[in-house]
């Protein structure tokens, strides 16, 4: 009879998973610079509702009334708890093209395979979902934690300069100051060739330094090249100096705990270590070579503005990924030690630096990871992993000093099919992975607040 009773629990957990994921794709909560995209007010309110409907505390807390962040907590049953913990997600998405696309992006179709397709089913209001499900699920069977327990679900993640989001959010409520949290990031599985299965755990995430770099000639009428110095020419010249924009390889700390939990050892020669990754897994040398510094990826070009002008400036902005500690006078040291002193050329900052941040390889929320796949009987190892791009749990540990960590479980959806799906077109995943989070996330709030 518990079987029963328990494989017809799991059946509506998961047949309620689903409805809240498809519910989220089909809103259209697009983020763009462009005025009146985002509306994440949308989804807000819908989870508001939902959640509240199941017992749980939930408010909208919003600098736009269109771009509304979901505050919802259960909250302690005594006072002096051990530690709160907060699940985290965003609500807006990336652009899209319905041209490109197998299905409609916002029609959250489920196909006979067990496929959701839709912008955002991976990136990431299949997350989004399934930690709103696991609070209602928490929260009518009577869960009572040991310190507070908070869902945010906030705007403006994949853009940020209209500060509606995470870091508006924790100046305006100085209250949401969590232990513990757990955000997108990681959960994806690899397929070693010694036949291992790594999942990966993102434990912090690169900081942003961009750069522009600026050729100076002398300006001149096109018809004649000779004439002044054109700058695009010496843009052309300066930009292969950067080279393939990756690091030297360097024992920093965030790829070598990757390299030990792949190898079992502690290899000294980086070069062998990296080799032997790259042969354990296509691509994952590069990956881990790039978090042993910082990567210098040109990605913008511009100079005249006429055909006929050869002007005396021409730029390029760099996109500058850094670790935790890096400083701006060691990023100009590099870019000006790649790019010599024979040619003319300044540089400029466009945007402030937005400093890397990290967290505990080991502590409470890893050892509820590990914990779990244990008893999942799952056969796969935590990978330690520094995420490249860039996520709110960043702001999480600036303010609060957060232990911030990004994961939530996939074994249906592999992943090529997450890797093509982030930012892309047929973005998809499979729904039994739905129901694989949620129980993750009850579980998870039963391990560190139990």
């Amino acid at each position: 009879m518990t079987d029963v009773t328990e494989a017809t629990d799991q059946a509506r957990l998961h047949e309620e998973v689903i409805e809240v994921a498809r519910e989220l794709i089909r809103l259209d909560t697009t983020n763009a610079r462009e005025p009146g995209l985002g509306n994440e007010t949308r989804c807000a309110e819908y989870l508001c509702d939902y959640l509240t409907r199941h017992g749980v505390e939930a408010e909208l807390v919003a600098r736009e009334p269109h771009r509304a962040n979901l505050v919802a907590r259960i909250r302690a049953s005594t006072d002096g708890g051990s530690g709160s913990l907060a699940f985290v997600g965003h609500t807006d998405v990336v652009p899209c093209d319905p041209r490109d696309w197998t299905h409609p992006p916002f029609a959250a179709v489920l196909d006979d395979d067990g496929w959701l397709w839709g912008r955002g089913a991976v990136d990431m209001k299949n997350e989004v979902a399934a930690r709103a499900v696991a609070m209602a699920e928490l929260a009518r069977t009577g869960f009572r934690p040991s310190d507070d327990l908070w869902l945010l679900a906030v705007a403006d993640e994949e853009d940020g300069v209209a500060d509606v989001g995470m870091p508006w959010l924790l100046r305006e409520r100085p209250d949401i100051r969590p232990t513990h949290s757990v955000n997108e990031g990681g959960g994806e599985r690899l397929v070693l060739t010694d036949g291992r299965q790594m999942i990966g755990m993102s434990v912090g995430e690169k900081g942003t330094l961009p750069v522009q770099i600026t050729a100076v000639g002398e300006a001149g009428h096109a018809s004649i090249p000779t004439l002044g110095d054109n700058a695009v020419p010496l843009l052309a010249r300066l930009l292969p100096r950067l080279g393939d924009g990756m690091p030297d390889p360097s024992p920093a700390p965030e790829a070598m705990a990757m390299l030990r939990a792949l190898l079992g050892r502690n290899e000294p020669d980086l070069e062998v270590a990296l080799r032997e990754a790259e042969a354990l897994y296509d691509g994952l040398g590069d990956t881990i070579r790039s978090l042993m510094g910082s990567t210098l990826a040109p990605t913008m070009l511009w100079g005249s503005n006429k055909r006929n002008v050869m002007p005396a400036r021409a730029t390029a902005e760099v996109d500058i990924r850094i670790l935790p500690g890096t400083t701006r006078d060691e990023v100009e040291a590099r870019v000006r030690g790649l790019l010599g002193d024979d040619i003319a050329y300044e540089l400029g900052w466009p945007e402030a630096m937005v400093a890397a941040s990290s967290s505990p390889v080991e502590g409470v929320v890893p050892a509820a990871i590990a914990a779990f796949l244990a008893d999942e009987g799952d056969p796969g190892t935590i990978l330690p992993t520094l995420c490249s791009g860039f996520t709110d749990s960043n702001y999480l540990r600036a303010a609060a000093g957060t232990h911030a960590y990004g994961f939530s479980p996939f074994r249906a959806t592999p992943n090529e099919v997450l890797e093509a799906g982030y930012h892309n077109a047929n973005e998809r995943v499979h729904v039994d992975d739905l129901l694989l989070s949620t129980r993750f996330h009850v579980d998870l709030a039963r391990r560190v607040l139990g």
